[in-house]
């Protein structure tokens, strides 16, 4: 029951190469002397620049579990996370420009529902079908796409599924999208209904002119 979260570390090599600078200048130059310490201190900041320039930040995927109090709830992220992980990695395995924008739309969505839900389980009833159907066939549908392109399989069976799945990919995304919208109908509701009291309140009390 886990989900991935990016931590990003500086490489500590820069700060390493920046130190024995100071070793060395002092070596070379007399430290007794203003210009000399400048002069190392200037060297130590152009080496730590270019150390940081050829080691990058480095960005670490790892895996923590979901804790939402609900055990079904975990065990519905988990999938959701499993599914939209292989999502990507067939992504990125589909050289269709469209096929994959729509696919990289899809991801997008389902990153953000799971998110919703972590931050309120009790959507998850709300996003079950899509956790269990939708998505898991999404996963199935777009495999055997990259299985054929891969294989280069033809023919006219072929070539009508792949016409198919392509076709489709957008309206598969634009339904995640609007499964995700569905998720804040009820917060929209409550902003609105607050909107029209303070209007109300504002009016009565003559504020608005």
């Amino acid at each position: 029951m886990n989900k991935w979260e990016e931590k990003r570390t500086r490489p500590v090599l820069p700060i390493y190469l920046a130190a024995l600078v100071w070793p060395v200048g002092a070596l070379l130059l007399p430290t007794y002397r203003l210009s000399s310490v400048l002069i190392i201190a200037g060297a130590s900041a152009v080496v730590y620049g270019l150390g940081s320039k050829f080691c990058p930040t480095r960005v670490i995927k790892k895996q923590v579990p979901y804790a939402t109090g609900s055990e079904d709830v975990d065990a519905m992220l988990s999938g959701i996370s499993a599914n939209l992980d292989k999502l990507h990695v067939l992504n990125d395995a589909i050289p269709d420009a469209e096929l994959s924008a729509a696919m990289t739309r899809m991801e997008k969505a389902g990153r953000s529902i799971a998110a919703a839900v972590e931050q309120s389980p009790d959507k998850a009833r709300t996003v079950d079908r899509f956790a269990r159907y939708y998505l898991p066939e999404v996963i199935k549908l777009m495999t055997t796409y990259a299985s054929m392109e891969k294989n280069g399989v033809k023919g006219e069976n072929a070539d009508q599924i792949l016409a198919e799945l392509r076709r489709n990919a957008a309206t598969t995304a634009k339904a995640f999208e609007n499964q995700l919208d569905a998720l804040y109908s009820a917060e929209a509701m409550d902003i609105s209904t607050d909107i029209e009291v303070l209007d109300g309140i504002l009016k009565s009390q003559n504020l608005t002119k």
